[in-house]
């Protein structure tokens, strides 16, 4: 895209100059949101006597704590008559904020737990909750809770610019390693 300069905006009739303006940042602010967005959970082993693996949730939130999208839940989804919805409640932040507004399974947010490793998820800019969200201050939240186990909440600071950019978190118990990686 072409780039107006400020001589080139002076040597417009001044009824134009707003036009221009106007039209240079609204493009500017398109591509700021031209990213996709690639989260890695670990989920540790843990020397536990019984293991389960845990639900979890990974949402984003704006820096004033309301909820801004949902991008995955993992839980059980092959217990009989959809059981396994009834331990979301679990997830108690992510549910107060959105869990329990929603009927499971979502298309493209629903999936199973997770064994112990590094898992990677990939989000497209034009898509889910990632279509809507204006270029900003964001967070990413990871819960995790497990059935004989805790519970704990992992927060990654981001900024939604359009910009490559890396952020990270570790968990303590529950959770391990969180990253974001944006690409542009």
């Amino acid at each position: 895209m072409r780039s107006l300069s400020p001589a080139t905006l002076q040597n417009l009739r001044p009824n134009l100059r707003p036009f221009a303006i106007t039209a240079l940042l609204g493009s500017q602010a398109l591509v700021a949101q031209a990213a996709d967005l690639t989260v890695k959970v670990e989920v540790p082993k843990l020397n536990v006597a019984e293991y389960h693996k845990p639900y979890v949730a990974i949402w984003i939130e704006k820096p004033d704590q309301t909820f801004a999208g949902n991008l995955a839940v993992w839980y059980d989804l092959k217990k009989r008559n959809n059981e396994g919805t009834k331990w979301l409640k679990d997830l108690r932040q992510w549910w107060r904020r959105s869990g329990r507004e929603l009927d499971m399974p979502v298309d493209g947010l629903s999936g199973a737990t997770r064994t112990t490793g590094e898992h990677s998820l990939s989000f497209a800019s034009d898509k889910g909750a990632l279509a809507k969200l204006p270029a900003g201050d964001y967070n990413l939240l990871v819960e995790a809770a497990r059935e004989g186990g805790g519970r704990e909440v992992v927060k990654v600071p981001f900024q939604w610019q359009g910009k490559e950019v890396n952020f990270k978190a570790q968990g303590n118990h529950e959770l391990g390693a969180i990253s974001i990686n944006i690409k542009s």
